[in-house]
This record gives structure tokens, C-alpha cells and sequence, in this order.
């Protein structure tokens, strides 16, 4: 559990990054801010597509500057929205979180609403980094059979 300084500045933080987003098509601005086990704190913001699919969400985003950074270990991510209630991430960027083993999840929107939860909690079946690379290549490639 994040002390409520920490809490403080990473809904900030993401509610600073999500003036930045890129909503052309109609897509919810979101912040994100993750925060990595030594400290450092990665926001992301919602990257809209005119091609439904290629929406990058907040979360994408933190995680993906984070990764490109040589980050692999976190500790918290926070999520911001001008939503009625704390906004929750989708099930996809659950799973990312889950695959980089983020454990808390901070969600809150632009009213000041915040809840903290375990992602467990929200994605208890979620295919963790370690189940796929155990499993090998063959859940990507599956080889034709004659």
C-alpha cells in the first residue's frame, strides 16, 4: 500500500498527463502514471487512431516508455479520466499491467474520486510474463501439421 504522498503526486501526475492526450476521433482522455520500484515516475496519456485498433491507452503508453527505458519492475500505476466514477482500465491494459507485474492499481477521475485496488483483484486469471515464456514459442507459432 502507497503511503498517501506517493498516492497524491501519481494522480497528479497522470491528471497532468491527460491534458496531453490526443483525442481526435472521439476517444476518452486518460493519464497514467507508473511508478517503477526505483522511483521513477513514467506518465501516458491516451493516443487516438482514426483506426480503432491502433488506440494507445495511457496505460500503453506509461508502460511502453517505461520498458524502452530498461524499466521491468513497478510498483504502482495511476489512472485519471473525467469519468462519474473512478475510471477502470480495460481488460487489455489490465493484462499489460498484469504481464509487468504492477500490483497496485490507483483509479481516480477529475472530481478528486480515487480507489485503490490490488490488480489481482480486477484480472485474478491474467496470463503473467512467467506462464509465457514457460510455455515457449509454440503459443505464437503453432507448426502445421501434415
Amino acid at each position: 500500500m502507497l503511503n498517501e504522498d506517493v498516492l497524491d503526486t501519481l494522480v497528479m501526475t497522470a491528471m497532468s498527463s491527460m491534458r496531453n492526450a490526443y483525442t481526435e476521433h472521439d476517444a476518452l482522455a486518460v493519464g497514467a502514471c507508473l511508478l517503477a520500484s526505483d522511483g521513477t515516475l513514467y506518465s501516458g496519456c491516451t493516443i487516438d487512431n482514426g483506426s480503432g485498433p491502433l488506440i494507445m491507452t495511457a496505460e500503453m503508453v506509461a508502460i511502453a516508455k517505461a520498458v524502452s527505458d530498461g524499466k521491468r519492475d513497478f510498483d504502482a500505476i495511476a489512472v485519471v479520466a473525467d469519468t462519474d466514477k473512478p475510471f477502470i482500465p480495460s481488460g487489455l491494459s489490465c493484462q499489460l499491467l498484469s504481464e509487468f507485474h504492477v500490483p497496485e492499481l490507483i483509479m481516480a477521475n477529475t472530481k478528486g474520486d480515487v480507489e485503490s485496488v490490488q490488480l489481482d483483484d480486477l484480472l485474478p486469471y491474467a496470463r503473467r510474463r512467467e506462464e509465457l515464456l514457460s510455455s515457449g514459442p509454440s503459443f505464437l507459432f503453432m507448426e502445421e501439421e501434415d
